[in-house]
């Protein structure tokens, strides 16, 4: 790697990385590509260590022809494609933006790649890499006693989000197969930490906990997800990067399930401790649950394990109390950021008329 571009770089999880790259790779130059929607936010970027290796560019993936110029101008040699709308929430009240972001967004970079890198693209010259990140939603739902997710599961999406990334991901690998693109895939379970926009389960129920306000959770609170920490994912991230396979896809998981209403809990007990003087989990409120929520992920991690020598840092109770530790400490980026999209407006239509069960 010498010269990247992250698509995604001002979300969540794409931010994470950038600040994880140049701390990890001193030589290296970042670009960042991003259209600051309402999830992405040029606070996130702020105090990056080494920022004269760091550009920011406003734009859509889609626009085939800045991505281009970008490869090209920047000399990328490594492409981390981040940017995706990601809430199944929000694609349930209106898909268009998922398929657009998504499907057509992946198609255009894929393409802008296959045409700046041209015959240099082989994937056995081992100097160029597009790198995509998925998720384990596209492998669907599983029954308690099913085995974990493993990175030849079929895919079974159920949600136009998953759908949109199942697609995404079939491009890709198309890509290597059809035309050489030294193309790799991470499916990665759910993450949280710092900068994570608070429409997610977390963040969301750290910041109304904090304000006194009703603490949703859906349905019975006993659909299990694996808890990924951000910073354990972009470790991952990057030991592929330096020592993965093109055409290879690799699951990434947190090597935890615990139950949604157990990480509420969870949250409200370290709350307890941080911020004293009401007993958090009395605002725990259990509303009615969306429609085909998926009851059970869990990820196999044996082959990055084995292959690349990786597996998560954290634990959920560590990685729950530095996550809170960072909404405590950053007060003025969650006002900012709260200001984007509608929030307020959103929370409004997505739980509106689900009433509280309890």
């Amino acid at each position: 790697m010498r010269n990247v571009l992250i698509t995604g770089g001002a979300g969540f999880i794409g931010s994470n990385f950038v600040r994880y790259l140049l701390r990890a790779e001193p030589d290296v130059r970042v670009v960042t590509l991003d259209a600051l929607t309402y999830a992405g936010s040029l606070e996130n970027l702020k105090d990056l260590p080494d920022p004269g290796r760091h550009t920011f560019v406003r734009g859509d993936i889609c626009d085939r022809d800045r991505v281009e110029r970008l490869l090209r101008e920047h000399a990328i040699d490594t492409l981390v494609h981040f940017a995706a709308e990601t809430h199944v929430d929000r694609s349930i009240l209106g898909p268009a933006p998922f398929v657009q972001t998504n499907v057509i967004g992946t198609f255009t970079l894929l393409e802008a790649v296959r045409n700046a890198w041209g015959g240099d693209a082989g994937t056995g010259s081992g100097e160029r890499r597009f790198h995509h990140v998925s998720t384990d939603e596209v492998y669907g739902s599983l029954d308690p006693s099913d085995p974990a997710f493993g990175e030849t599961t079929p895919y079974s999406p159920r949600s136009p989000y998953a759908a949109s990334k199942a697609a995404s991901d079939h491009l890709a690998r198309a890509y290597f197969h059809t035309y050489g693109l030294p193309v790799s895939i991470t499916n990665c379970s759910n993450n949280y930490g710092p900068n994570q926009f608070p429409e997610k389960l977390i963040p969301l129920i750290v910041l109304n906990a904090l304000e006194g306000k009703p603490l949703p959770v859906y349905g019975d609170g006993r659909q299990v997800r694996d808890w990924l920490y951000v910073e354990d994912h972009c470790e991952a991230i990057h030991r592929v990067l330096r020592d993965g396979r093109p055409g290879e896809t690799y699951n990434v998981g947190g090597n935890n399930q615990p139950a949604n209403l157990d990480v509420v809990n969870e949250i409200c007990t370290i709350l307890d401790e941080k911020a004293p003087g009401a007993e958090h989990a009395g605002l725990i409120r259990m509303v009615a649950d969306r429609p085909g929520h998926d009851r059970r992920y869990a990820m196999d991690i044996t082959k990055i394990r084995t292959e690349l020598g990786w597996q998560p840092r954290h634990d959920l109770e560590s990685g729950l109390r530095a996550t809170v530790d960072w909404y405590l400490g950053h007060p003025d980026w969650v006002v900012s950021v709260r200001s984007r999209g509608d929030y307020e407006g959103w929370l409004q239509r997505n739980y509106a008329g689900r009433g509280d069960k309890k």
